[in-house]
């Protein structure tokens, strides 16, 4: 039996539950894991109020480290005793131990700690794959990236001190404009305080950046679509703020020729040679100390509901881990 939290029906914090579920044996393809930590991300929060429909009951959590307990046949690049880490379908990380497919289950150096990994996987790869694996992105571009002093945001900023690429951040407040640019940002601008699109053209003399980040969705689509130059690209991964709301193409059109995309994570995961190979590049980024790993907040397990009401007021800086 293992401690694991799930939710019977969509809605607030006080939807998570815990509960002892069995764990089987793993199947072919599979392994099973023992965590000692596991991620908090916004997915998480989308798939409890039921934005990203799951079949209910269902355990929540798609981040976590651990050790291989259990490997099931047919699977090659792990072994019974390997510390892991992944960020993975299904959900099931808030957990103490399960079985999942071992595709996406990737091989933690030694020089990496559970916490650490827990931490990383989900928003390290998004970074990978944002600045990586959609449009080219060199020395010298420049990327606005909103929220920039969260998990995502703080290693996007170092990822691009590490590159040469400025990097215009926005945040929330003064504090945390201060911390994003400490992990690299070249400036940040405080959203409460000023509208970024006017601060942005003239941070670039008018020209404009060449790729948005944007994972807030919403509240920042319109304008951030006003800070991109002729032909940038308009990269959308993520709605903490809300869904965007419906797109006339001809907008694009009119703002300069502009490209849009709106990504996931599990689309570039999906294949196990890429989702491996952009483990390894994320690794090789901690281990060199271009990128630190800055966990702002722990909660035990049992207190996940906090963590969420923290995560959804805007409270939390860094990676937020749960641990067990």
């Amino acid at each position: 039996m293992a401690r694991t939290i799930v939710i019977e029906a969509a809605g607030g914090p006080d939807m998570l539950t815990m509960v002892d579920r069995d764990v089987a044996d793993p199947a072919a393809g599979e392994v099973r894991i023992r965590h000692r930590a596991c991620g908090l991300n916004y997915i998480d929060v989308y798939q409890r109020m039921g934005l990203y429909p799951l079949t209910l009951p269902h355990p929540l959590g798609m981040e976590a480290s651990g050790d291989v307990v259990a490997v099931g046949a047919g699977v090659t690049h792990l072994k019974e005793g390997d510390r892991v880490a992944y960020a993975s379908m299904p959900p099931g990380a808030y957990s103490e131990e399960r079985v999942m497919p071992a595709a996406q289950v990737c091989p933690l150096p030694d020089g990496i700690s559970y916490e650490t990994g827990a931490a990383m996987m989900l928003q390290g790869m998004t970074v990978e794959y944002l600045f990586h694996r959609i449009t080219d992105i060199t020395k010298d571009d420049r990327v606005l990236f909103h929220a920039a002093a969260g998990g995502v945001g703080l290693i996007a900023c170092q990822w691009a001190r590490s590159e040469g690429i400025e990097l215009i951040g926005t945040a929330g407040s003064d504090e945390k404009c201060a911390l994003a640019r400490d992990h690299g940002a070249t400036t940040c601008i405080n959203y409460r305080d000023t509208d970024f699109a006017p601060h942005v053209k003239e941070i670039t003399g008018g020209a404009g950046v060449d790729v948005v980040m944007d994972g807030v969705g919403k509240d920042t689509f319109d304008p951030s679509l006003d800070c991109l130059k002729p032909l940038g690209f308009m990269i959308s991964f993520g709605n903490a703020s809300g869904p965007v709301p419906p797109v006339d193409l001809l907008t694009l059109a009119g703002k300069g020729s502009l490209k849009l995309t709106r990504t996931t994570l599990f689309t570039f995961l999906a294949d196990h040679d890429r989702c491996q190979a952009m483990a390894r590049h994320l690794f090789d980024k901690v281990l060199s100390g271009d990128v630190e790993i800055r966990i702002g907040q722990t909660f035990p397990l049992e207190d996940v509901a906090d963590a969420h009401r923290a995560l959804e007021s805007r409270q939390t800086t860094g990676s937020t881990i749960l641990t067990l």
